[in-house]
């Protein structure tokens, strides 16, 4: 028993009840009934943390630790909450102490969330991975568990306002096979990636109808999301100011 864990998803499930949002979620049976695992999750919207653990509920109530910026545990609301739930925090700079402890985590047979895509998905399509969920799966001997969510985007993304009324959102999730992290990582990340833009597809297809023109649709489909190629670039232009910033900050701090 967890009692803040099981405090904080009972209120997400009556927050989701408020909303209206409608979950169809499949392929729990491949969520490991006990054991460790990482769980790698698309993404495409600041909540899908939040539904992400969805699948490991129904399956035998599991729980799972997510791998989350360390500005998140900075903040003097959330910050208690996540380490309370055992969350994992990550310094972009200096990650090696987030890597052991959820390998440790996954040695001591506990659930890991990841998003292998590092950031937010703009163009909605799955992105290029880095290769840490491979890494720490094979270090630890744990499979890795695809999740796809589909339609989170649409409540609360980046570059759009929340809305986190009564929207009544269909929200799809899909639970693939666990794949055998035990070769090269580089293989490994490329066969999660292809089961990841597969359970993508195959949510989309069933998912419909597609406004067109619609923000939270893909531009593939036929909506105003932009496309892979440009999201990358939007990515790299915001990297790149914020660099800029930072220099500049640092510039002024060394002439004061």
């Amino acid at each position: 028993m967890e009692p803040v864990y099981d405090t904080v998803i009972a209120l997400a499930r009556s927050l989701w009840a408020a909303e209206g949002l409608k979950f169809t979620v499949s392929g729990v049976e491949n969520v490991p009934k006990s054991g460790g695992a990482v769980i790698a999750v698309n993404h495409t919207g600041y909540l899908d943390f939040t539904y992400a653990g969805l699948p490991a509920f129904l399956q035998g109530k599991r729980k799972v630790r997510f791998m989350a910026k360390k500005e998140v545990f900075d903040n003097k609301i959330s910050g208690p909450i996540m380490r309370s739930l055992r969350h994992i925090p990550v310094d972009r700079g200096a990650g090696a102490d987030s890597y052991r402890t959820a390998v440790d985590y996954l040695r001591d047979g506990e659930l890991v969330g990841v998003y292998p895509e590092a950031t937010i998905s703009r163009s909605f399509e799955i992105k290029a991975f880095k290769s840490g969920a491979a890494r720490m799966a094979q270090e630890a001997g744990v499979p890795i568990v695809p999740v796809v969510i589909w339609g989170a985007q649409r409540v609360w993304t980046k570059g759009h306002p929340k809305r986190l009324g009564r929207t009544n959102i269909p929200i799809s999730i899909g639970v693939g096979t666990p794949i055998d992290a035990s070769g090269d990582p580089t293989e490994v990340t490329a066969e999660l990636h292809r089961a990841m833009s597969e359970l993508l597809h195959g949510l989309q297809e069933t998912y419909g109808p597609y406004p067109q023109g619609e923000f939270w649709v893909p531009a593939r489909l036929g909506g105003g999301a932009p496309t892979l190629v440009e999201a990358n670039q939007m990515d790299a232009d915001e990297q790149a100011e914020k660099a800029a910033k930072r220099a500049a900050k640092q510039a002024e701090g060394r002439n004061n």
